[in-house]
């Protein structure tokens, strides 16, 4: 196989609207959320247990974001969880016309 095989495509920077999924927007603000709350147990070398001491939210849901299972979670949820682990949350949301289809919001996590 040579280089020649391959078409480089390039993303939107939404891999969620790439792969056509609904809720694109959504779906990446949750993983950025879930991302962070996982490397502040990473960074804490917290179990889920502890993190369940800590917070009060049940280790099963820890275990969920740590498996990206993210569907039972609301992006407020997940800023709750944050807040819980003593974070302060800033959203920028910047609005513009999307390239090949209607209006897009773009979200991120500060």
């Amino acid at each position: 196989m040579s280089d020649d095989d391959f078409e480089l495509v390039s993303g939107s920077g939404n891999v969620f609207r790439d792969l056509d999924l609904p809720n694109p927007e959504i779906a990446q603000f949750k993983a950025l959320l879930a991302a962070k709350i996982i490397s502040i147990l990473d960074e804490k070398k917290l179990s889920v247990r502890r993190a369940q001491d800590i917070t009060g939210i049940a280790a099963a849901d820890f275990s969920r974001l740590r498996n990206a299972r993210l569907t039972r979670f609301t992006i407020d949820r997940l800023m709750a969880i944050l807040s819980k682990f003593e974070q302060d949350i800033e959203v920028t949301v910047k609005v513009r016309q999307r390239r090949e289809r209607g209006s897009d919001q773009m979200m991120r996590v500060l």
